[in-house]
């Protein structure tokens, strides 16, 4: 057996002996050719170049011989750059791989647990419109009272948050003006008296025959007259703060007091105070303000594109942070009919409850308004994801195989978003899970 391999080895040796030997002539021989071949190449072209281009022959001929070499060599320097670009050496771009679909998740058994299926539909939606607001005093429930005199504030017997009824005394005002006003009155009624008397003679006289019915008439026209003074006197004083008991009472003791009372107009708690003792006031001061605090409002300010979403009576979702996200239910009460110029936005309102008295004018709120329902495409919230600033869910191609696509949504609203593109009624998506199926997209693109 080991002679018989020998043997073999031995044949073989001389059979590549001998066909190698024959190479070497047929290669010698070749490449003998070749050089002849390009030698008389390079005779003849020395040659024309000597005939037709005389100075170009000189030149060559005057050259070092490392450059006449270069000559000789540069043919074969070019066939060797050829073959070198013919077999894409020298191309540096990447080579094309084939690479999974970015967009294509292939699941397995695990992650199939965690997914749920459902298909897109046609629903009732009603859009929810999120708006910042914050909580106001009722202005039905609101009173600024001022002075109704010029003069100097001698008592104070309020201060901020304290409860008043209607009638209360908050403050007192010593003021001249009130002093010449009551003067005016005094004096007024006294000459309306006078031309009473002077009226009722007059008559008497003329049923007598003594006097003509001319100073009758003008006695009984001195009389009217007297008596509108008397009567605008004692409106003065009821503009200036005087009730009518207090003037019935000046008119029968004649007794001048120059002080006005300032009083509650409606029961609530004081916010503000704006005076200190011994300040000159005017009527156009607003010296307390006094606010019911069992009703408020929530005002916010929507901007005008959103405006045609609002009507009056629509339910809202008051959220109020200051209060750990208390929510609270009620109703628009009131949409602007204008937009503000300066803001482009419409006032809205609702009436806040508040009989606890735990909610405070000032406070931030967030309104959320829901609006009319219509018939819309829908997405669950838990199938959509956010990638690349753009709003994704994964289709079900096929029970191992979802494909991520890109859609265009509109805003939440109980859950749900309306479809505006990218998808169409019917289609089987992943209602829950879409997170993992991300999460394992990523990681096969990434080869883990």
């Amino acid at each position: 057996m080991k002679k018989n391999f020998l043997g073999t080895v031995n044949k073989f040796k001389d059979f590549y002996f001998r066909y190698m030997a024959i190479t070497r002539v047929y290669a010698h021989e070749w490449a003998s050719i070749i050089v002849k071949t390009q030698n008389d190449l390079y005779t003849f072209t020395h040659k024309w170049f000597g005939d037709h281009l005389p100075r170009v022959a000189q030149q060559y001929d005057k050259s070092p011989q490392w450059a006449q070499k270069s000559l000789f060599y540069l043919p074969w320097f070019c066939l060797f750059l050829i073959t070198l670009n013919y077999f894409n050496v020298f191309d540096r771009s990447p080579t094309i791989k084939s690479v999974q679909d970015p967009n294509v998740v292939i699941v397995n058994d695990d992650l199939r647990k965690m997914i749920t299926d459902g298909q897109i539909y046609t629903d009732s939606f009603v859009e929810e419109l999120r708006a910042s607001g914050r909580i106001d005093f009722n202005e039905l429930f609101l009173s600024r009272i001022g002075a109704n005199v010029t003069g100097r504030v001698s008592d104070i017997f309020a201060i901020p948050g304290q409860t008043v009824k209607q009638g209360d005394m908050l403050a007192k005002i010593t003021s001249t003006e009130l002093t010449q006003s009551q003067l005016s009155y005094l004096k007024s009624k006294s000459a309306s008296q006078l031309a009473d008397q002077a009226a009722n003679r007059a008559r008497i006289l003329f049923k007598e025959d003594v006097i003509a019915l001319a100073e009758l008439q003008k006695r009984e026209a001195e009389a009217n007259s007297a008596k509108a003074e008397y009567r605008a006197a004692n409106d003065q004083l009821r503009v200036q703060g005087m009730d009518q008991p207090s003037i019935d009472r000046l008119a029968k003791s004649g007794v001048i007091e120059s002080i006005n009372n300032v009083i509650a107009t409606i029961p609530g708690e004081i916010v503000e105070r704006k005076i200190n003792k011994g300040q000159v006031v005017q009527p156009a001061d607003a010296l307390f303000t006094v606010a019911d605090l069992s009703s408020l409002w929530a005002v916010s300010e929507i901007p005008e594109s959103s405006s045609y979403l609002i009507h009056k009576g629509q339910k809202v979702t008051l959220i109020i942070p200051a209060l750990r996200n208390a929510q609270m239910e009620g109703v628009v009460a009131h949409v602007d009919s204008i937009v503000n110029p300066q803001t482009r936005t419409v006032v809205v309102r609702m009436e806040v409850p508040n009989k606890d008295g735990l909610i405070k004018p000032g406070m931030l709120a967030t309104m959320m308004i829901e609006s009319q329902p219509t018939e819309r495409l829908l997405v669950p919230v838990s199938a959509v994801i956010r990638q690349d600033n753009q709003d994704h869910v994964f289709i079900r191609e096929d029970g191992e195989t979802y494909r991520m696509a890109a859609v265009k949504l509109g805003p939440e609203g109980k859950g749900f978003r309306p479809v505006i593109s990218g998808l169409k009624e019917g289609q089987e998506i992943a209602v829950n899970g879409a997170f993992h199926l991300n999460t394992e997209r990523k990681r096969q693109l990434s080869g883990g």
